[in-house]
């Protein structure tokens, strides 16, 4: 595992490659661990030494070397290892071997330089005399760089060789070779619990064999030097020459003997100019652990002192040192130190790491519960998710002993977590009341921030009507704080809530964001605000002013420390980027994001949504409900509600797709009740066209009807452009269906100009994709009508497919009744206006990327465009070449789409599908549908 060294390579090739060539001397340099002895191996098999002799020779063990005179009459390698456990004998006599190298012969001597009785001189204190023809060279090994432990540890870890893990691999060893193998070898054990983390690397120990060659080179010093190393392990890191002596405890005299003695031993090394350690970090470990713990108790009092007078003060380690030393009160207070100075610099999970495991120590005293208590809980709020925080939370308002205006601060922020971080929106809201009740009558600032966050619209649950009622309290109670951060906050909040029922007041509010402001605390609620409107013009199709919210209020919120804020931008941004059109990366991006947020799976429900319309588009249809459905990192009825509203009319579409239509209708009443319940009509805009298209295709047309009805009501006046593109499509749903139903062309062509209007409003957003499926819409209506009327030519055989990719919707129940006399033939120009519409619409998908609307729209415009003339009789011949239709039936099998579902997709039978399927299989030599998508 270790690389041999290229300069040495190079060096003894050269030896040997010119016979007449003088003799060459290799010296090579290495602390114990970097892989002297593995790199003499790899030179004895140089490929360049054909015919050369290798002899080895061992310093320090018993009989080894050659005879002082053996003569040489071959070239010859010679490779001395550990040269610096020779005696005084050995080394005489291993100077004569090399004075008396000849021409054509290389030797390579290893050593380390720490423990060389005379520094500097491998060969010992007497110099040697160097024949004229010898050319003497000298390597140093060095440790392994992040790149070649990240190698090693792929060979050794696989899949769990995490980033974190190599950096804290690097870390902890040095980089030394041997370190980096044995501790490799006791993660291996831990496979597979090991998951890659820096905690697993630093608790795994520190390997035999390191623990030895630090204890005894420890241990050979005398008692009155020890302290010293043992202050370096306390230490754990380098260290200046007079802190090492004050923590030892020693006098400035003895303690800098000890230093030099310690260094002399290699019990320690000088890792920078003026600063001492172990030359393996995890080596501390080893030593700290052999130090008695009185005397350790000691040393950690001592070393807490000295870290406090370094500028600036690591407050956490501070902490840790009165902790090991038994200082309770000393540790809580640095601990609150370095947890407010690490929030001052926007290091929020590191405030919240150290928090969480203070408050989860045992026996904490209540007045530092109640001081570091709110601490862990604004930052909680302010950063990303921790579970560990709401568990302490929700232990910590239990306890009686907490003065009422402390606990009411912690329900607040644990209410924030349930809601905003953790999508425990139920219990959320119920924490939060809670609060504003506690805190109204002890803090009026704090009682504000509650009753501003039940302002915010997005749970599910309470309607439109109650949050417009806490905005009165909320604003009440930050006037009367006199707070501005407060004010601000409440605005951000009013922010959103008007922007998401389209209030013609919006655009004002967002104006009076306080963007300039010089306080840190306004220019969050700031940045939050800016942020809540561009996700608020999102789903109000405002996609145009959409780029300049998210990009002022990110820096904002970089500026002020706002990681939350920060990353629900990026959801938003996702968002954006479906509806208008920037597809190609998009599933890329959003699986990044998921993984950016793993341990806070709510904050990247956007992405796991987008994923999923994604997957529905391209008709992965099994990877569309994994990714819909939040891949069960959640409940997904506690969405919020624009998003719960999308995901849900995917699901609906993919449920009517398969034919399950009582199911889809089942499913779009429960979705359309959340969002009536709720009362912000625009969020509707994503759900409604396939809840209408749901019932009216169940023979509900009633409830369809209502819909339209109560989604027109809703809007009203108000300034939505989605909204009112999704209103005009979902009534030409209605309008097709209710054609369809009753036989009437002339209410397919009706249906067909809503379709057209509903496509040119998302023309206007834009949105290319809705734009498309309408589009498709409109021209299945005239070709239907054409149909109904008696004109056009069928292809591979009709079908009543619609463009969401379902049987278009039946005739509603007891509607069926004479047969309709005959009505004339669309217009020959109407006519080819829909198919050219069609054809515009499949290549729009194709440029998309949606695979599956592309597949169904060529389609249906074979089931319409006569055949060209001229064709042969009979059906082409494609020999062992896919034809067009086994290709995309290959396509859509190999996504995962069953026979009945490409059926559907197609317009062909099942019988159909599972011909072309064994014959794509047999042409391609696919083992199975999987398999196709591998090989088409």
């Amino acid at each position: 595992m270790i690389a041999t060294c290229g300069s040495a390579r190079r060096s003894l090739a050269r030896a040997f490659a010119d016979r007449d060539a003088g003799p060459v001397l290799l010296f090579v340099e290495g602390s114990a661990g970097l892989g002297k002895t593995h790199l003499l191996r790899e030179l004895a098999e140089l490929p360049e030494t054909p015919g050369v002799a290798r002899l080895w020779w061992r310093c320090g063990a018993e009989g080894g070397g050659p005879e002082e005179d053996e003569a040489w009459r071959e070239p010859t390698l010679l490779l001395v290892d550990d040269v610096h456990r020779a005696d005084e004998d050995e080394l005489r006599r291993l100077r004569r071997v090399l004075a008396g190298l000849e021409p054509g012969s290389a030797a390579a001597v290893t050593y380390r330089p720490e423990e060389l009785p005379v520094p500097g001189m491998p060969l010992g204190g007497s110099a040697m005399t160097y024949p004229f023809r010898l050319t003497v060279l000298r390597d140093r090994l060095a440790p392994w760089d992040e790149e070649r432990v990240r190698r090693a540890a792929e060979e050794v870890l696989g899949e769990s060789c995490t980033a974190e893990a190599v950096s804290a691999l690097r870390e902890r060893t040095g980089g030394v070779p041997r370190a980096v193998v044995d501790l490799l070898a006791m993660l291996r054990e831990q496979r597979p619990v090991f998951t890659g983390t820096a905690a697993e690397v630093a608790a795994a120990g520190v390997p035999a064999r390191l623990a030895e060659l630090v204890l005894s080179r420890t241990y050979a010093l005398s008692p009155a030097h020890r302290p010293l190393v043992w202050a370096a392990a306390v230490l754990d890191g380098p260290a200046a020459r007079d802190e090492l002596i004050a923590v030892a405890g020693l006098g400035a005299v003895p303690g800098s003997d000890a230093l030099l003695r310690a260094m002399e031993s290699a019990a320690l090394a000088e890792l920078g100019e003026g600063r001492y350690g172990f030359a393996v970090p995890l080596a501390a470990a080893a030593v700290r652990d052999t130090v008695p713990g009185p005397v350790r108790q000691d040393l950690h009092r001592r070393a807490a002192r000295a870290l406090g007078r370094r500028q600036p003060v690591a407050w956490a380690a501070v902490g840790e040192h009165h902790r090991a030393a038994g200082e309770c009160r000393g540790w809580l207070r640095a601990v609150e130190k370095a947890a407010e100075s690490a929030a001052s610099s926007g290091r929020h999970q590191e405030a919240i790491a150290l928090l969480e495991r203070t408050l989860a120590t045992p026996g904490i005293p209540p007045q530092a519960r109640a001081r570091l208590a709110p601490l862990l809980a604004r930052n909680a709020v302010t950063g990303l998710r921790s579970d560990q925080t709401v568990e302490v939370l929700e232990q910590i308002v239990r306890d009686a002993d907490l003065p009422p205006a402390v606990r009411g601060e912690l329900r607040l922020d644990l209410g924030l977590m349930l809601s905003n971080q953790m999508g425990r929106f139920e219990e959320g809201w119920r924490v939060l009341e809670v609060a504003a009740a506690e805190l109204r009558e002890v803090r009026s600032v704090l009682a504000a921030r509650a009753m501003a966050a039940l302002v915010t619209p997005y749970w599910p649950g309470a309607s439109l009507d109650v949050h417009r009622g806490w905005l009165i309290k909320a604003s009440a109670a930050a006037d009367d704080s006199g707070d501005d951060a407060m004010r601000t906050a409440v605005l951000a909040n009013h922010v959103g809530l008007a922007m998401s029922w389209a209030d013609p007041e919006a655009w004002d509010l967002v104006e009076r964001l306080p963007v300039q402001s010089t306080d840190p605390a306004c220019v969050r609620q700031a940045a939050r605000g800016l942020c809540n409107a561009a996700d608020s013009a999102v789903w109000l199709g405002f996609y145009r002013r959409v780029d300049g919210l998210l990009a002022e209020g990110r820096e904002l919120a970089t500026r002020s420390g706002a990681p939350y804020t920060e990353h629900s931008a990026s959801g938003t941004r996702l968002l954006q980027e479906f509806w208008t059109g920037q597809w190609l990366g998009l599933a890329k991006r959003c699986e990044e994001f998921v993984a950016d947020t793993a341990d806070m799976p709510f904050l990247s429900s956007d992405a796991y949504v987008v994923r999923g319309l994604l997957a529905v588009a391209q008709g992965d249809w099994g990877e569309a409900r994994s990714w819909l459905s939040q891949r069960g990192t959640f409940g997904t009825e506690n969405l919020p509600v624009p998003l719960g509203a999308t995901a849900a009319g995917a699901v609906i579409r993919l449920t009517l797709a398969r034919q399950e239509v009582a199911d889809a209708a089942e499913q779009a009443r429960a979705a359309w009740t959340v969002v009536a319940e709720k009362g912000v009509w625009p969020w509707a805009a994503e759900l409604a066209p396939w809840a209408v298209e749901a019932l009216a295709r169940a023979g509900d047309t009633a409830t369809a009807h209502a819909m339209v009805r109560d989604f027109a009501q809703g809007l009203g006046e108000a300034d939505a452009p989605a909204a009112r593109a999704a209103l005009a499509w979902s009534r030409a749903v209605l309008a097709e269906s209710e054609a369809l139903g009753e036989g009437r062309p002339d209410g397919l062509l009706a249906a067909a100009e809503t379709y057209r209007k509903a496509a040119a409003a998302y023309a206007e957003l834009p949105r290319p994709y809705s734009q498309a499926l309408t589009t498709e819409c409109a021209g299945r209506c005239v070709l239907a009508a054409d149909a109904a009327g008696g004109g056009g030519e069928a292809g591979d055989g009709g079908s009543d497919e619609n463009s969401s990719g379902t049987a278009a919707p039946a005739a509603p129940a007891g509607s069926a009744g004479p047969a309709s006399p005959p009505v004339p033939a669309c217009d020959r120009a109407a006519t080819a206006s829909a198919v050219a519409e069609l054809e515009s619409c499949a290549q729009h998908f194709t440029d998309l990327g949606a695979v599956w609307d592309a597949t169904r729209a060529r389609a249906l415009l074979r089931t319409r465009q006569p055949a060209k003339k001229g064709r042969p009789p009979g059906r082409p011949s494609h020999s062992d070449q896919l034809s067009p239709r086994e290709a995309e039936v290959a396509q859509l099998a190999s996504s995962g789409l069953t026979n009945r579902e490409i059926a559907a997709t197609l317009h062909l039978s099942p019988r159909t599908v599972e011909q072309h399927i064994a014959g794509a299989m047999r042409k391609t030599g696919a083992l199975s549908r999987r398999d196709l998508a591998h090989r088409i």
